[in-house]
C-alpha cells in the first residue's frame, strides 16, 4: 500500500498551477480552460503533494488527441477512475506532482469540484474542519486509500449540497 502523505499548505501552489496550466495548454494542442481544483486550490488547507488540475476540452476528438500527447510527454493515463467522465493522468514532478483530469463541458463531477472549492474558499472556518478530518483519516487509514477517501465523502457531499442550495450557514456542514 502507498502511504497517505499530506503536506501543509504551500503559498506557491497558485503560481505553480498557473505555470503548469500554461505548459499543459501548449502540450495539449487544443483550446482548453484550466481550473485549479482539489485541496491545493484552497488557501490554508493541507493536501497530498500533487497539484490537481481540471482541463475542460471542447470535443471528444480533442480529448482523444490530447491523451496521446500527454502520454508522449510522460503522463500516466489512469482512465476514467470513478466513471464520472473525467480522464485522469499523473506525472511525477518536483516539488509537487501533477494530477490532471480531462473532461468535456457540462461535466457534473467537474462542476461539483468547482462548487466544493469555491464554497470552502468562501468559508475558511470549514477549511480548518476539513484539515482536521484529513489529518485524522490519513493517520487512521495506514495506507488504506479507500478508508481515507471514503472518510471524506460525507463532508464533501455536505459542502456540495450546501453550495448547490446556496446555504450560507456553516453549521449545516458536518463537523470533522
Amino acid at each position: 500500500m502507498r502511504p497517505i502523505t499530506l503536506v501543509e499548505y504551500d503559498p506557491q501552489w497558485p503560481l505553480l498551477f498557473e505555470s503548469r496550466s500554461q505548459t499543459i495548454s501548449l502540450l495539449l494542442g487544443h483550446l482548453a480552460t484550466f481550473h485549479h481544483i482539489g485541496s491545493t486550490a484552497i488557501a490554508g488547507l493541507c493536501a497530498k503533494p500533487k497539484l490537481d488540475i481540471d482541463a475542460v476540452l471542447f470535443s471528444e476528438e480533442a480529448r482523444l488527441d490530447a491523451t496521446e500527447r500527454l502520454k508522449e510527454d510522460g503522463y500516466r493515463f489512469h482512465g476514467d477512475l470513478h466513471g464520472a467522465g473525467r480522464w485522469a493522468f499523473t506525472k511525477d514532478e518536483t516539488p509537487y506532482g501533477t494530477r490532471l483530469y480531462l473532461c468535456l463541458p457540462d461535466n457534473e463531477a467537474h462542476r461539483e469540484r468547482l462548487l466544493f472549492r469555491d464554497y470552502l474558499r468562501a468559508h475558511p472556518e470549514l477549511v480548518a474542519n476539513y484539515a482536521i478530518l484529513k489529518w485524522r483519516l490519513a493517520k487512521e487509514a495506514n495506507g488504506d486509500w479507500d478508508h481515507y477517501t471514503g472518510g471524506k465523502s460525507d463532508f464533501v457531499a455536505d459542502v456540495v449540497r450546501c453550495a448547490k442550495a446556496g446555504i450560507q450557514q456553516e453549521n449545516h456542514v458536518t463537523d470533522a
